[in-house]
């Protein structure tokens, strides 16, 4: 068995030193080469084709990661915005829903990739290894067939003298076996290299329809899904800005408006309630209180005597709709100008009052009543809803009433209300609606950026 092994391993050793030997004859050009051009064609077209393939399947198993680490991320991405989407907004249960449908199509594009795409690709382009070694194999008879060619050649040369027929027949047998195996591996790459090459046309449009085909049905249904998670966020949206989940606070410097639409007011300043007809029995650390009543038709509440815990009266109305309040401005702000008509409340911020019918006061337990107590005069009117005394109006642009400067900063909490800060100027306009008029409220339009909007008087001044 050793002597088995050794004689192969001989044999083995003497047939690499005799075909490297002729290679180097070939390159030295001391001997000939057997050439074949159509041979070397088909060889051109098949390395060109092994290379392509090599690239295209590099580049879709490379593909085929990032899609999957895509599939993470989308994953990992879509449950956290499940996790901050709160359970009692709209589409909950449809967002996590839709979640769900997401990654359970990103792992169906996953498998059509794998399955339908890349082993395929990949069994194409296993073809090209053992095409390779044939090649390479007829490469190595090619060289048996030219050494022993030359052999057999020598041998002839050498016997011009004396011919040795045994020499000659073995010689002889050794070049036609030599010639026999190589013409049989050059037939068959004849026929199997340009076979291999053809058929990649067929593969290409096979693997490439696939490829497109589970692209276009995921992305198509990932846009139908995404369309409803859009659609669901659009409807949290709406459902926003209708408030319907905003958090009422008891205690903020937000402007609010009440359910009947009335003008804005400060949360962090309470007014104070409206004096009805029910008895009303004053703070007991009110040392005085003197009402003076006038029978002339202004008929207003002309003063009241208060000490420093006396609390103001506003919005005095006695009708049956709720009051309008307007809003005040900040306490630690500074006091706007004082208006010309005696509205104003003790911490000396305007108070517009009511038109009323009957007002009953109580002062120390003892009720005073008076018809049309408040009843205003046009003059008055005049002075609290048009154009107050001295406000300018002479060269104004056509439809400007009259300009005041703001004297507080106001941020808007309604769509058609105005934001402004202190010392803008606003040109006052008529609303385009007169029964949309609000009290207390103003129409106008900001002097700088001419946006318009509804804004509370006593948070400027007339100039």
């Amino acid at each position: 068995m050793s002597e088995s092994k050794g004689s192969l391993l001989a044999k083995s050793v003497q047939k690499h030193a005799g075909r490297a030997k002729e290679k180097i004859l070939q390159n030295l050009g001391k001997v000939d080469r057997t050439a074949d051009d159509i041979f070397d064609e088909h060889l051109q077209n098949f390395t060109r084709q092994q290379n392509a393939a090599n690239k295209l399947q590099k580049e879709f198993s490379n593909y085929i990661r990032c899609v999957r680490a895509i599939q993470t991320a989308s994953k990992s991405l879509l449950e956290s915005i499940g996790e901050i989407y709160e359970s009692q907004w709209s589409g909950h249960d449809l967002l996590f829903m839709h979640t769900q449908s997401v990654d359970m199509l990103w792992q169906d594009f996953n498998h059509k990739l794998a399955d339908q795409v890349l082993i395929p690709l990949n069994t194409y382009q296993g073809q090209f290894s053992e095409m390779r070694k044939k090649i390479d194999k007829r490469g190595r008879k090619l060289v048996d067939y030219d050494s022993q060619r030359h052999n057999f050649q020598a041998l002839q040369l050498g016997m011009t003298k004396k011919r040795d027929d045994v020499k000659l027949n073995k010689g002889r047998e050794q070049l036609e076996e030599a010639k026999r195996t190589y013409d049989m591996l050059n037939s068959e790459l004849h026929d199997e290299l340009p076979a291999l090459y053809d058929s990649r046309i067929l593969f290409l449009v096979t693997n490439l329809q696939s490829l497109f085909s589970a692209e276009q049905v995921f992305h198509s249904e990932n846009s139908k899904v995404f369309a409803e998670l859009e659609a669901i966020v659009d409807k949290l949206a709406t459902e926003s800005q209708r408030g319907s989940y905003s958090i009422k606070k008891s205690n903020g410097s937000t402007l609010t408006r009440t359910p009947n639409n009335s003008a804005p007011v400060i949360n962090n300043v309470s007014p104070p309630s409206p004096i009805t007809s029910s008895p009303v029995t004053p703070a007991e650390d009110i040392a005085t209180a003197t009402t003076k009543i006038s029978n002339d038709n202004d008929q207003s509440i002309s003063s009241w005597s208060q000490d420093s815990d006396a609390v103001p009266l506003k919005n005095i109305s006695h009708s049956n709709s709720p009051t309008k309040v307007t809003p005040e401005p900040p306490i630690n702000s500074e006091p706007i100008s004082k208006p010309e008509s005696n509205t104003l409340d003790g911490c000396n911020n305007p108070i517009i009052i009511s038109k009323s019918s009957d007002v009953k006061t109580h002062v120390d337990n003892q009720t005073v009543t008076n018809k049309n107590v408040v009843e205003t005069t046009p003059k008055q009117t005049e002075e609290l809803y048009d154009i107050p005394v001295g406000a300018t109006t002479e060269n104004l642009p056509p439809g400007v009433l009259y300009r005041v400067k703001a004297t507080y900063k106001y941020n808007r909490e309604d769509s058609d209300e105005l934001s402004f800060d202190v010392d803008e100027i606003i040109h006052v306009i008529e609303y385009d609606d007169p029964e949309e008029q609000e009290e207390g409220w103003l129409m106008g339009v900001k002097e700088t950026s001419g946006e318009k909007g509804m804004f509370p008087a006593n948070f400027t001044k007339p100039l």
